[in-house]
């Protein structure tokens, strides 16, 4: 017996949305985050109906390695700008198991006090093994989150280091945490992943880790004057902060603000959109035509044939690929 709340209208959820209403809104993420070919289509017409109230927000993508203390770092962060007036939406999404394809969801007890505060919404999301260390519907929520109001949206990510283009994709800053002190300013991160970066933090600038801070911090600044730059306007900066005890956010977020102005007045900010919508449309193509190969009759009769040829060696993959391909052309033209 499922225990899913039953789908609303999509005048209700279009309402419930619009109105900021968290639990209405928790529910429209189900909806579009389903594999469900019914709520696929009730999820498209609601983000048609809902486009013209998106694009408000500042939207942020946040990465790091593992134990850099990303959680605590963004609900400290978060916590600080919900004081200030904002409204704070998190999209934290949680490593999905490559054994068990299980995820841990657990988000919202390590950003205890923004998951309380009806300012903010919190939403784990499993990355469903998808590449960028992001979940598949990561864009559609974020336009879910800037229909209901919120002012800011993070993107928290997995942070393996692997594929992070795709969350550089689709926020305005992009955000890099760096542990103090630890003798290698990569850090098992790819270099890759700096040249996305809009600002380094040096994270857990406290205690101890202080001074360790100050030395990777100057080791920072001078590794980013190597880095191309990602945008002409822009000069990506390092920075010191603690999430635990809040020193250097308040610098962050002027440095978030002062990019996002700047953005916004040579036309970067609207042109960085449009090309992440043009690159969100040509993934979902993708997407579909990926779904719609696999589950063509023919494709999927001669697929476990030729998928043990390849694996037994007795055939090339390019050729296995070459007769799918093949075979799924044949049968679309006949159905023209």
């Amino acid at each position: 017996m499922s225990l899913r709340a039953p789908r609303l209208t999509v005048d209700a959820y279009e309402r419930g949305v619009r109105d900021g209403d968290r639990g209405v809104l928790a529910r429209a993420v189900t909806l579009v985050e389903s594999r469900s070919d019914g709520d696929a289509q009730l999820a498209r017409e609601l983000l048609q109906r809902l486009l013209p109230h998106t694009g408000g927000a500042h939207r942020i993508g946040i990465t790091g390695v593992p134990g850099v203390g990303k959680s605590t770092f963004i609900d400290e962060l978060g916590t600080r700008l919900v004081a200030a007036g904002k409204r704070v939406a998190v999209l934290a999404i949680d490593p999905t198991s490559q054994l068990s394809g299980g995820s841990i969801l657990g988000d919202k007890t390590r950003m205890q006090r923004l998951a309380l505060d009806a300012r903010a919404f919190v939403r784990p999301s499993p990355s469903g093994l998808s590449p960028g260390g992001v979940a598949r519907r990561t864009r559609e929520t974020m336009l879910l989150c800037e229909a209901a109001g919120f002012d800011v949206v993070l993107v928290e990510t997995v942070g393996v280091g692997q594929g992070e283009t795709a969350v550089a994709d689709m926020v305005d800053f992009f955000l890099v945490l760096v542990l103090p002190g630890a003798g290698d300013e990569l850090q098992g991160i790819k270099k890759g992943v700096f040249e996305l970066a809009d600002a380094l933090v040096v994270n857990k600038a406290d205690g101890d880790g202080e001074r360790r801070a100050k030395i990777a911090l100057s080791d920072l600044r001078s590794a980013l004057r190597y880095l191309p730059r990602k945008r002409p306007s822009w000069q990506p900066r390092a920075l010191a902060a603690s999430g635990l005890t809040g020193v250097g956010l308040d610098e962050l977020w002027a440095t978030i603000d002062e990019h996002r102005a700047l953005l916004a007045s040579t036309g970067e900010l609207a042109a960085l959109r449009a090309a992440q919508q043009r690159t969100w449309m040509w993934a979902l193509i993708g997407e579909r035509l990926e779904r719609a190969f696999r589950q063509h009759p023919r494709v999927a009769t001669e697929l476990p044939r030729l998928e043990r040829d390849v694996e037994a060696g007795t055939t090339t993959p390019g050729a296995a690929a070459d007769e799918l391909l093949a075979a799924f052309a044949l049968a679309s033209s006949k159905i023209q």
